[in-house]
């Protein structure tokens, strides 16, 4: 047996066995005698009942709600999988929720709507939000996510956040700034080649731009090629970012590009395209499971390369993980009313500076390594590394105090960084 069906046997067994699925609920109060379900429920809930009824607010005191996270999907675009269906997503929505609680100690409830229509899947994400104190929508397929996540960011007022767009570029944002540092280089003057017009692509895109890139410096591919002035076949999310070079082909966008970032399709970047670049160009190929270039490939091709891929078996793994929890939990802590630009950025300056602190021992040993150090095989953090938490959830929830979006501010910053070491255990 090859090792593919042995990696899906296994994980069969692990979504099977012992019991199915990856999550449950369990009590968080005493409830085993009388007077404990007196309190739980009939007659003693009333009287949390009509607190809330009198002040709302008050749920966030007397249920679960501010640490309670609603991870919601259609499956109309799942990891690689693509349109799946609502059923077929919920392993993925499952596994998404046990990170939450993983990583970060936030509760998640798997939900998974069967709707296409963005107006109705709207409609109903909006009826059920006052259960949650924030949603995470995911693998939801372009177009159609760009109206639901900029809707629902409106219109409720909690953190919204679709992980395929913002996570994504939160972490490849971190690894754009680091890249930098490794290049000597400034945001001002990078040329940038992204390929892709995804969901992915677009918020990648638009983060850079709040980085300090020049939206004269990017150009956006497709799959017809350049998005430029000159087609008459663009909707308005490319209109945003065509450029207008007289320019047509990947290959064009690439040559003196100092950055590619790839959210497409494997091999679509050429060793003789890379070989074009500028000095020490910065490569983020993230088409799993197989990148826009092969690792060995680009390595041959530009030994100054500075690359990262969304695998996990490859140095420098874009992984969302790095992101959304601690983003939520920042969120959650100071009751923000919306996920921003300046959380965002501010998640992603915490993620860059973190790699270039020393890493702890622990993380060494659950990745099986003697070293890691800042440079171009340590770029970004490691999932595993147990100070992401008390690293990025204050720096984003100090954003969201900064912005104005908290409802909730945070009074003693050292504490609540100690409050965050001592629950969270990865």
């Amino acid at each position: 047996m090859d090792t593919k069906h042995k990696l899906q046997e296994e994980a069969l067994r692990y979504h099977s066995e012992p019991r199915p699925g990856k999550i449950e609920v369990l009590p968080t109060k005493p409830h085993h005698t009388q007077h404990d379900l007196s309190l739980a429920y009939s007659p003693g809930v009333a009287a949390a009942s009509l607190a809330v009824a009198d002040d709302p607010s008050a749920a966030y005191r007397y249920t679960g709600i501010g640490n309670l996270v609603a991870v919601i999907s259609n499956g109309t675009a799942v990891l690689g999988l693509g349109n799946v269906g609502p059923l077929a997503s919920k392993p993925v929505m499952e596994g998404k929720a046990m990170l939450f609680k993983t990583f970060a100690g936030i509760d998640a409830f798997d939900i998974e709507i069967a709707e296409t229509d963005p107006e109705a899947f709207i409609r109903t994400v909006k009826a059920i939000a006052p259960t949650f104190g924030g949603i995470n929508l995911e693998d939801i397929k372009a177009p159609e996510c760009f109206e639901i996540d900029t809707r629902l960011r409106e219109e409720l007022d909690i953190p919204v956040m679709h992980d395929d767009q913002h996570g994504t570029a939160v972490i490849t944002s971190a690894a754009l700034l680091n890249g930098m540092k490794l290049a000597g280089k400034q945001a001002a003057t990078l040329r940038v080649a992204v390929n892709g017009a995804g969901a992915a692509a677009i918020a990648c895109a638009r983060l850079f731009l709040a980085l300090g890139i020049r939206r004269e410096n990017m150009v956006l591919c497709d799959s017809r090629g350049a998005v430029t002035v000159y087609r008459d076949d663009l909707n308005p999310l490319k209109r945003e970012f065509a450029t207008t070079r007289r320019i047509a082909s990947l290959a064009e966008a690439v040559a003196g590009a100092d950055v590619f970032l790839g959210v497409s399709k494997a091999d679509v970047l050429t060793p003789e395209m890379l070989r074009t670049m500028a000095t020490d160009p910065i490569v983020m190929a993230l088409a799993n499971p197989d990148p826009e270039i092969a690792y060995d490939k680009a390595l041959a091709s530009r030994p100054d390369i500075i690359f990262a891929t969304g695998r996990s078996d490859l140095p420098n793994q874009v992984n969302n993980v790095l992101g959304f929890p601690y983003i939520f939990r920042g969120a959650l802590d100071v009751r923000a009313a919306k996920i921003n630009d300046a959380m965002k950025l501010a998640a992603a300056h915490a993620l860059a500076a973190l790699a270039q602190q020393p890493v702890p021992t622990s993380v060494l040993r659950a990745y099986g390594v003697e070293k890691l150090e800042f440079g171009r095989e340590y770029l970004i953090p490691k999932p595993l590394d147990p100070r992401l938490a008390c690293t990025v959830a204050p720096a984003v929830a100090r954003a969201a105090v900064e912005s104005g979006v908290a409802r909730q501010p945070i009074a003693d910053w050292d504490a609540y960084a100690e409050e965050l070491r001592q629950r969270v255990e990865p």
